[in-house]
């Protein structure tokens, strides 16, 4: 028989990398939950079957050391199973180390390549504890029973096989004769191949199997063990898995001059019908390279960009067919983008999970009760912000297990429990998602944190602070109040990471605590960081763009009106009094104001404000691009984007702006000096002018 050629043997390996990262994932956090829940009989089920793909799926794509350390693995959970070995902290944690060094293995070009010595050792831990110490690599597994009767006795039964590769299995990157490799570890197998569907020469396709398989298997293992040996290939062959007996109830069995092998010419043939690879394919998902899906969003980003070109063209002539296609590109340019903005949107489930492992090892270390819980996991963002946070999550969950949450001894002293709590959340607000990390810990000493500011220079010793403003020095570079730098937490460089990397997000950092009582940090990022739907205003000649999500009405503002307030910047809607930002002198714009405003009503974390523009323009689809380094400090605007009469756009983030209207921050005008932060320690940078 031919086998596939090595053209796209590099792809394929690929491929089972990123099946095999995902596996890792699901594995681990199966394992932390049944370190919780040891009588799970679901979730031993879970890894089971997890390890038993990674072995196969390792086997069959070249990678056999992977495949052996799954096997091993995978024979100490069937154990599990069969109730011949107890769940135990020694175990979850041997699996756990196993698996690091199994992710060394699925990288190609791995930081950390895999231990030699600590997998060695691995092994022979697993081993013993699935009693196997004596035997050497894989091989059948008399432990897999084909029922629980049949476990007791150590009965083995015959299992008729059939395998017919359906005509894509090879170019799909398997191999037939690993999977008959593969089976013949269950227990004693006989093969015959039949050769009848293999074709004259000039029709013989060399990428395509014409050999089917016809099996006996002598084996304790269950049907279900079978068949996970062709789980990869099951959608794309002809497969029939009988016991003997079933079959050959009404044939006479073979006398003992036939060989077992030959008693498969005897076999019922298989029911008519369409073959599993005849059906059409019903794949609901798609994998895609991540740079492929970044170029395409750009590319409907400039689209976006040339149809706001279009339509401004569109609008100054009077040519009546020319605004009626400008009209039919933007309906399709503007479903092109909420098409493109959906694909990128992945839930923040596999983020929360990746951080049970890193809660189960940080409480052993430190020797604390520490249970991990989620809410609103399934809520979606940005690929792109999700692969970001990464680094401001994990340094949040450290600072709350070292520093928030309390010893066993003394939060038993405080009447709590014995298990502490860590919390994430996340759900929508807007045009934003709020990323919750929480714990039911000792809180923030507020008095401890002003002291070591002051002892740093942060502020002076007779400030007047508010406790927010107070909570906000712990994100300052190199800021901490251990007394003793430890493994996981007291170089004060954690949280000024956290700090960094979300205001490189456009998003913004909220704390609050209670002493005694825990704490919790709100992150609030943007949904997307590509394209979003805006408001286009201008002032002074300048334009803006306030995003949608966040505005909630505009109403007018009079001179009069403005005379009645006697100087207060506060606005009557319906009764409720709105505080007011006026854009004009925020950015320090020189020009007349005119006789009738428009304010902008917004909601924002710290309520209702509006923003007072001279004229709203309209929506517009807004691509978001960035200011450079020159403005990295300037966080009241998140970006500019180019309008189609090739005018710039700064693009303004309404949260930071209300934070440094209540704080008393002004932009500087040119050539003037530069306004100081209400926040000790921090300077205003220059606010950037469209030009």
């Amino acid at each position: 028989m031919f086998q596939p050629g090595p053209v796209n043997a590099d792809q394929f390996k690929q491929s089972f990398r990123e099946e095999a990262r995902e596996l890792v994932v699901d594995l681990e956090s199966a394992l932390l939950e049944l370190n919780e829940n040891r009588n799970d009989l679901e979730l031993v089920g879970r890894v089971f079957r997890a390890l038993h793909t990674l072995k196969g799926s390792g086997s069959m794509f070249g990678f056999e050391e992977l495949a052996a350390f799954a096997h091993n693995l995978e024979t100490a959970f069937d154990q599990v199973r069969n109730g011949r070995l107890q769940v135990d902290s020694g175990l979850i944690d041997l699996t756990l180390a196993a698996l690091d060094q199994i992710r060394a293995m699925v990288e190609e070009n791995a930081a950390a390549p895999p231990d030699a010595a600590a997998c060695a050792k691995i092994l022979i831990n697993v081993r013993q504890l699935a009693g196997l110490a004596e035997r050497q690599g894989p091989g059948p597994r008399p432990d897999a029973c084909a029922s629980p009767a049949a476990c007791l006795s150590g009965r083995t039964l015959e299992w008729l096989i059939r395998f017919a590769p359906g005509p894509d299995l090879m170019l799909n990157g398997a191999n037939p004769l690993l999977l008959l490799h593969e089976l013949g570890q269950l227990g004693r197998l006989s093969v015959r191949a039949s050769m009848a569907a293999v074709p004259p020469l000039e029709e013989l396709d060399p990428e395509r199997c014409y050999v089917t398989w016809e099996m006996v298997l002598a084996t304790s293992a269950g049907r279900d063990a079978i068949r996970d040996v062709f789980i990869f290939v099951e959608d794309n062959c002809e497969l029939t898995i009988e016991p003997a007996a079933e079959i050959q109830e009404n044939v006479p069995r073979p006398s003992a001059a036939k060989t077992t092998a030959g008693a498969l010419e005897e076999m019922r043939a298989p029911s008519g019908g369409r073959r599993t690879y005849d059906h059409a394919d019903s794949a609901a998902t798609l994998r895609v390279p991540a740079a492929k899906l970044d170029q395409f969003v750009n590319l409907v980003g400039e689209l976006v960009t040339v149809q706001a070109r279009l339509s401004e063209l569109a609008a100054r002539g009077d040519d009546p067919d020319v605004a009626a296609v400008s009209e039919e590109i933007e309906r399709l340019t503007s479903s092109l983008r909420e098409n493109s903005m959906n694909i990128r949107m992945l839930p923040i489930r596999g983020t929360f999970e990746k951080f049970r492992r890193l809660v189960h090892d940080l409480a052993r270390d430190l020797d604390k009760g520490v249970e991990l819980t989620m809410e609103g996991a399934d809520t979606e963002l940005d690929k792109t912000v999700i692969d970001q946070l990464g680094d401001p999550l994990m340094h949040l969950i450290r600072n709350s297990m070292d520093h928030g949450i309390e010893a066993p001894a003394l939060r038993a002293a405080r009447g709590k429990r014995s298990t502490a709590t860590i919390h994430l959340s996340a759900r929508h607000s807007g045009a934003s998602v709020l990323i919750g990390v929480s714990d039911d810990g000792g809180g923030i000493d507020a008095a401890a944190v002003r002291a070591r500011a002051v002892e740093k220079g942060l502020v002076a010793a007779d400030a007047s602070l508010t406790e927010a403003e107070i909570f906000a020095l712990i994100f300052e570079p190199g800021f901490s109040t251990a007394k003793a730098i430890t493994d996981v937490s007291g170089r004060g460089v954690g949280m000024d990471v956290v700090r960094q990397r979300v205001e490189s997000l456009r998003g913004s950092i909220d704390v609050a605590s209670k002493d005694g009582q825990g704490t919790q940090v709100t992150l609030r990022l943007p949904l997307t960081l590509a394209i979003i739907d805006g408001l286009l205003v201008s002032v002074g000649g300048f334009f803006f763009v306030l995003p949608l999500a966040s505005t909630l009405e505009c109403i007018e503002l009079t001179r009069e009106e403005v005379e009645r307030a006697n100087g207060r910047l506060l606005a009557n809607v319906r009764g409720e009094l709105v505080p007011y930002i006026r854009l004009r002198q925020h950015f320090n714009i020189r020009t007349e104001t005119p006789a009738i405003e428009q304010i902008m009503v917004v909601e924002t974390g710290e309520g209702r404000y509006g923003f007072v523009v001279d004229q709203v323009l309209g929506n517009c689809q807004t691509v978001i691009k960035s200011l450079g380094r020159f403005y990295r400090h300037v966080q009241v605007v998140s970006g500019a984007t180019i309008l189609g009469n090739g005018a710039v756009a700064l693009i303004l983030d309404p949260e930071r702006l209300v934070l440094d209207a209540v704080r008393g921050v002004r932009c500087s005008p040119p050539g003037g000096a530069l306004a100081r932060r209400a926040m000790p320690g921090r300077g205003a940078a220059r606010c950037p002018m469209p030009t």
